[in-house]
């Protein structure tokens, strides 16, 4: 319609245009302060009825833009239009997703299908390395869904459908929040794409752009994950819910924060007037693409493999050499997760995240941005696991799980490429396809990093803003009903009562959580 329509349409528009373009400095303040007294009683009226944990993750949110504005590249030279939709469309998005029935049960379906399509890959697995498969599950059940969701996703390359969603989600960036077309595009790929491959979408601009733009193409990369990688998260346990959404924000957000971070002072001239072509792939049918797509995974498996070995070797060598230090020092217990868990546990205090488990999600923060995120969501599905399975809160003084609300919040904020492994990797791929831009693509790496990373805690801050822990069924049981405190036999009786007759039907799943209820009755 656009192509066919536009131009007329853009003509017979003049006299509005005209009338905007004359009046639109007091009309986007207008709308500005609007939406900011609508965001204000809107969180007036939720702090009143769920308390005062949303406001903290606010005030975080406001923190973390204000440092960025503080230390950007270019003070005074920010786009408020950029930063306000950018922040704007992650609110609307989380709003939707996380604090609407239409959302929740959208979500909730999606969640369902992909379980179900990625337990397709349980029967390619079973027949290559037998039934015993499940007996090293890691290689043989997770690393093959990397293989089969990157084949199917070549095969929807090849019919058109990935570059046209790609398209139209850039589209409704760039013309929102006012970025670039190859920018925009870059951002919307890494909604679905690797930080090495949303590149190859804007290949032929690449040696055009400024380096803001440069930065912004980074940034996207730096602050999601691809889908392909998001089917092994699920598959540790981690909730796909979750994983999705976040996947969802953070392309707003990472463009938000790349354009404050390092404002454009430059002209544009690779893409200010031309449309973005997005290449379809070399394929010549089905079943070429999907040849091709497993093909490619076959690096990508390599890839995690080897360097997970590599990291959690590094990882227990760090540990053993500072507990040498500390025992040198009359502190045995000095580890590199320690140290991780007091430096950053400011930061997942003000994402929301409560005092008892602040410093176990600035332990997994800390691994995620030093070693590798896939690390830190294996540490996270443990903690998963251990609070579906209804044990001890602690153990010799250890805590063995968090609560749903900090799990979720360290969801938002682990799901992005954000740690010095990638950089590396971020910085030869784009040098590749860009030699001449070397230079201005090293010198935009490691701010590039830093906003990737400040990207994916502003998804947190809003996703502890908005999301409301369910109470009821596996939250209420494996949580609340554990930590409760119930001092008089009466009221215990009670209680289990209520428990087994309103919750445990509808919590089948949870069978240690409901042998424990037996158990008390």
């Amino acid at each position: 319609m656009m192509e066919r329509y536009g131009d007329r349409v853009w003509v017979e528009l003049f006299p509005i245009r005209d009338l905007l373009s004359r009046n639109w400095f007091w009309i986007r303040w207008i709308m500005y302060v609007l939406l900011l007294v609508a965001l204000v009683c809107w969180l007036a009226l939720d702090i009143a009825q769920q308390g005062t944990r949303q406001l903290v993750s606010f005030f975080g949110l406001l923190l973390l833009i204000f440092l960025m504005l503080l230390f950007s590249k270019h003070p005074f030279r920010w786009c408020w239009q950029t930063l306000l939709c950018g922040i704007g469309l992650q609110f609307v998005f989380g709003l939707l997703i996380l604090r609407t029935t239409f959302g929740l049960g959208g979500l909730e379906w999606v969640r369902k299908q992909v379980k179900s399509f990625l337990s397709f890959t349980d029967i390619g697995s079973k027949f290559v390395f037998g039934a015993s498969y499940r007996d090293h599950n890691f290689v043989f059940q997770v690393m093959p869904i990397l293989v089969f969701l990157s084949s199917v996703i070549s095969i929807l390359y090849y019919i058109g459908f990935m570059p046209w969603l790609i398209y139209k989600i850039g589209f409704i960036m760039q013309v929102t929040m006012g970025t670039s077309p190859a920018e925009s595009m870059a951002a919307a790929g890494n909604i679905f794409l690797g930080h090495t491959d949303s590149p190859l979408l804007i290949r032929p601009y690449i040696s055009g752009l400024t380096r803001s733009e440069i930065h912004a193409v980074m940034t996207g990369g730096f602050a999601s994950v691809s889908g392909t990688i998001l089917g092994a998260y699920i598959s540790f346990g981690v909730e796909a819910t979750h994983l999705l959404t976040a996947s969802l924000m953070s392309a707003p957000a990472s463009l938000a924060i790349a354009k404050m971070f390092w404002p454009e002072t430059e002209t544009r001239s690779a893409t200010a007037s031309h449309d973005i072509k997005i290449d379809h792939g070399e394929s010549k049918n089905v079943l070429e693409a999907a040849s091709q797509g497993a093909s490619c995974a076959v690096g990508l498996v390599a890839n995690i493999i080897v360097n997970l070995i590599a990291f959690l070797a590094l990882l227990a060598f760090l540990d053993a050499a500072f507990s040498w230090l500390g025992e040198m020092l009359d502190c045995p217990q000095l580890s590199f997760s320690l140290i991780c868990s007091y430096m950053l546990m400011p930061l997942s205090l003000i994402m929301g995240v409560s005092w008892e488990d602040s410093f176990i999600v600035a332990e997994l923060i800390g691994t995620k941005t030093i070693i590798n995120e896939f690390v830190a969501y294996k540490k996270l599905s443990e903690f998963i696991s251990r609070r579906k399975a209804g044990g001890t809160e602690y153990v010799d003084n250890i805590k063995q799980y968090i609560s749903v609300h900090s799990e979720t919040i360290a969801t938002y904020a682990l799901c992005g490429f954000s740690n010095l492994a990638s950089l590396g990797m971020s910085i030869g791929a784009l040098s590749s396809l860009a030699p001449d831009r070397r230079a201005d693509i090293s010198s935009c790496a490691f701010r590039s990093l830093i906003a990737g990373s400040v990207s994916c805690f502003m998804t947190a801050c809003i996703a502890g803003m908005l999301y409301i822990p369910d109470l009821q069924c596996s939250h209420f049981l494996s949580t609340e009903f554990i930590n409760t405190n119930v001092t008089s036999s009466s009221q215990l009786v009670t209680c289990c009562t209520q428990l087994y007759n309103s919750s445990i039907p509808k919590c089948m799943s949870h069978q240690a959580t409901i042998d424990q209820s037996d158990r008390l009755l």
